[in-house]
């Protein structure tokens, strides 16, 4: 059964997933860029039995796919996807879930973090997060949509996961790796363990390392030394780090003040409930 690394994107999944690997799928707790692959993304080409002709189609295989693929065994897999239905269909459900860990981040430093990824201003990366039919797709040469992946509109997609009922869900805000990341990724591993019935101490050793080892300079100096296939190239071809600022990518230092007043008024009880300073 599958346990989700769930957020919207750019808000940390692929940190988490650093250290997650680092910590369940090495020997020593330290982590290299090949650890990824044991924590792949759905929807995706690779995990879709036939090619995909529209987003209903995919959307109309996705439990049959994640039956096909992981009810044979215990995965951890990234999604981006909103539990939201799309046309009628559910993303998954119970029986292809064991539960998820959900990453929410500060929606302004999200519109500065897709803003630097994509490639796109501002004013569009804020339009993206709260457009109810946003989503994320790269069709292949023969169209196929098997990666479509629904997004919704920001505060659609944290509530869909928030409010699930389905099966369990632990939400960690990115803020929280950088402020009190040793008793958070504690918190990770003990649910987990939890999701699998298992009462396993939490190896020390390993720990620590994983930590150390995914530090944001730790990433950021394997990405320029090795490079990251996640990066991506703008459109005058230029190459794009992923490991941009991490922590440092404040809001309030960036992001123009009319962004800021749509973001607050339109997010506002979202940004309230998270714990989120409205005007700092």
């Amino acid at each position: 059964m599958i346990t989700w690394i769930a957020s919207y994107p750019k808000s940390g999944n692929t940190y988490l997933r650093s250290l997650l690997s680092a910590y369940f799928f090495s020997d020593s707790g330290k982590f290299e860029f090949d650890l990824l692959y044991n924590i792949l993304q759905f929807p995706s080409l690779k995990f879709s039995k036939n090619d995909m002709s529209s987003r209903k189609e995919t959307a109309q295989n996705w439990i049959l796919n994640q039956n096909h693929f992981f009810s044979h065994k215990d995965v951890f897999l990234k999604t981006h996807n909103s539990l939201e239905e799309f046309d009628g269909y559910k993303f998954t459900s119970q029986k292809q879930t064991k539960g998820a860990i959900y990453i929410v981040r500060d929606p302004r430093n999200v519109i500065l973090s897709m803003s630097h990824h994509y490639s796109l201003s501002y004013e569009t990366s804020y339009e993206k997060i709260v457009d109810k039919k946003s989503s994320l797709i790269e069709k292949t040469f023969n169209e196929d949509h098997s990666n479509f992946t629904f997004l919704g509109t920001w505060s659609d997609h944290y509530k869909s996961w928030r409010d699930n009922k389905d099966f369990k869900v632990l939400f960690i805000k990115y803020e929280d790796f950088e402020e009190n990341i040793v008793p958070v990724f504690k918190k990770v591993i003990n649910f987990i363990n939890e999701l699998r019935n298992e009462t396993n101490k939490i190896e020390d050793n390993k720990f620590f390392n994983a930590i150390k080892s995914t530090n944001f300079a730790s990433l950021k100096n394997k990405e320029n030394t090795l490079g990251f296939e996640e990066s991506v190239y703008s459109d005058k071809g230029k190459k794009i780090n992923f490991f941009n600022l991490g922590f440092q990518n404040k809001w309030q230092n960036k992001l123009p003040d009319d962004i800021v007043k749509k973001v607050n008024k339109n997010l506002n009880k979202e940004i309230i409930e998270l714990g989120y300073n409205l005007n700092e």
